[in-house]
């Protein structure tokens, strides 16, 4: 349904409640387009001074609007590395994990409650409305729209499914351990907290940027939540250097942290990033 018929057919609405639901739920799409369009207009305004030598002052009078708006929009547009995760609204997944209390029962991680804490939050600076749902163990697919999927190959079929999408990175299992592997020379990034010799503090984690059918999923896999956590906690200081070493394009890498506790004490990348 294009967007004139999406309007019309709330207008046309008899009952008040579902109009107002799908009202309200058509403002945050318009919004998120209304915030992507201005990315895309400062992007342009920026390419145009940077490709084609145009002082701001041609670009302004080019584009009919005056230079003071030129800066006005130079400066309060939402960044470029918005793009990393689509136009929006973004549903933010997290896995129930099977353990056992009083009785075996799925339970969500604190260690990924936090990683979808995290993850708002940085969507939240880059003017993307997000919403949250869970990863049920037997999952398959991801909501419709921009998506971002915390959840290793074995919490759920859709987790596996995403990994093996990948050219590049994957998970395997080895005597008991899990480890993300480099598809073609075999190199293998291990948790150092599984270290039977000498554990520490760290785990290390998985990150992609799908485009499927138009939109965008960014899956994240840690080798344990805390992985995932400090693969969050990457993205949200090296974000923008990510994305202006490989744009808006399918890719993979991996993140080391440190923690202590619930805390991400550093984070830095381990491989990648690999466009596909």
């Amino acid at each position: 349904m294009s967007d004139v018929e999406d309007f019309d057919a709330v207008r046309r609405d008899p009952d008040p409640i579902r109009r107002g639901k799908r009202a309200t739920a058509l403002l945050t799409t318009y919004q998120q387009r209304a915030a992507e369009l201005a990315r895309l207009r400062k992007a342009a305004i920026e390419q145009a001074h940077r490709e084609l030598g145009m002082s701001y002052t041609e670009i302004a009078g080019a584009l009919g609007i005056t230079k003071g708006r030129i800066t006005q929009i130079r400066s309060t547009a939402p960044v470029a590395e918005r793009a990393f995760f689509g136009v929006g609204p973004v549903s933010v997944g997290v896995p129930y994990r099977y353990q056992t209390t009083d009785r075996e029962r799925p339970l969500i991680a604190a260690e990924d409650a936090e990683t979808g804490d995290q993850l708002e939050a940085l969507l939240a600076a880059l003017s993307l409305a997000s919403s949250r749902f869970q990863i049920e163990p037997d999952r398959t697919d991801p909501p419709t729209g921009d998506v971002i999927v915390v959840c290793g190959p074995k919490s759920a079929p859709l987790g596996a499914d995403l990994m093996a999408k990948d050219p590049v990175l994957g998970m395997v299992e080895d005597e008991g351990r899990w480890w993300i592997e480099h598809r073609t020379d075999g190199t293998r990034f291990g948790s150092p907290a599984d270290d039977l010799q000498q554990p520490q503090p760290a785990d290390v984690a998985y990150v992609a940027r799908h485009m499927i059918d138009d939109r965008v999923i960014v899956h994240i896999a840690g080798i344990h939540g805390i992985g995932s956590l400090g693969a969050t906690h990457y993205l949200r200081a090296h974000l923008a250097e990510v994305f202006r070493q490989v744009g808006p394009q399918p890719l993979s890498l991996v993140v080391r942290a440190t923690y202590d506790g619930l805390a991400i004490t550093g984070s830095e990348l381990a491989a990648g990033p690999y466009v596909w």
